[in-house]
């Protein structure tokens, strides 16, 4: 059980403060414009319209009745967001006052706040190196903030990153088609995760929320320092006044970031870079932008 204490209630306090004020700012509307009108049911045939949308037009309906007719659609109401948050070991680093677990509970109230302020249900998976914690979409201020609150609380029990087993989870307990957001800082081999992304996004809209920390990508000279795999816990001296180890470092950590870009875009799965030490507003409306172009093409 959770104790709610003095400090705990102030940062989800804070994070609510912050979410509820984007949202109403301007993400709930970009959401809307991005995302309603995804999920089409079909409502009724009727004959065309000047001003209708030709690619709407039923060919075979048309022949028979030897006029125009278009199928009508019908908006569904109600979309279902899952967030697939990563809580393994690695999470629990920062360099710039802020840990990525505590971005990620950031990053997912917006979200949530957004898709409530919709009339959306959201659901979330924490996961390690296996699922940790389901909780079942639904609707609601007092659900979004109890997710907030396990992001900020729950103690996993393992330490490593399988998204494999959190997409296969997905699949498994989310049986209407979602959009699901996969927040994570991807420190896993890329290739590793073409089959489980490929399976996950057929089923569903997934979109990449990729966290990382500037020291993750860039080690700065400072002589001696040990490194720990926050994941293993293996230590290793290394001595970051030697320029050959830092540029080999660098090069390791660029190759696996174009990597996993290549993947992600094979596979049309939107992909968001986001750093602790920048805005994040900035990237979620670049993604809406880009989303919205596509729409409109």
């Amino acid at each position: 059980m959770t104790i709610l204490t003095e400090e705990l209630a102030e940062k989800i306090k804070r994070i609510e403060i912050t979410a509820r004020h984007l949202v109403t700012d301007s993400l709930a509307g970009e959401y809307h414009s991005v995302f309603k009108g995804m999920g089409m049911e079909f409502d009724e045939m009727r004959p065309y319209s000047p001003g209708d949308d030709v690619r709407r037009i039923d060919w075979n309906v048309t022949a028979r009745m030897n006029t125009p007719y278009i199928r009508k659609y019908q908006e569904e109401r109600e979309l279902t967001v899952f967030l697939a948050v990563d809580a393994s070991g690695s999470s629990d680093f920062g360099t710039t006052g802020q840990f990525k677990r505590e971005l990620a509970a950031e990053l997912a109230a917006v979200l949530s706040f957004a898709a409530t302020t919709n009339n959306d249900k959201v659901g979330l998976l924490i996961f390690t190196d296996k699922p940790e914690l389901i909780v079942p979409p639904r609707k609601g201020k007092r659900h979004v903030l109890r997710m907030v609150r396990d992001l900020l609380v729950f103690t996993p029990e393992g330490r490593g990153t399988s998204i494999e087993s959190a997409l296969d989870t997905i699949n498994r307990v989310v049986k209407r088609r979602s959009i699901t957001f996969l927040i994570s800082d991807f420190l896993v081999e890329p290739e590793s995760l073409r089959r489980p992304l490929a399976a996950t996004n057929r089923r569903h809209d997934v979109i990449a929320l990729d966290l990382h920390d500037p020291m993750e990508h860039q080690i700065p000279d400072v002589g001696l320092m040990v490194l720990e795999d926050a994941e293993t816990g293996e230590l290793e001296w290394v001595d970051t006044s030697n320029k050959a180890w830092r540029e080999a470092f660098e090069a390791r950590t660029l190759d696996l970031e174009q990597q996993k870009r290549r993947l992600l875009s094979s596979l049309a799965i939107d992909h968001i870079q986001i750093s602790t030490d920048k805005d994040y507003v900035v990237e979620l409306n670049e993604f809406f932008a880009r989303r919205s172009r596509r729409r409109a093409r």
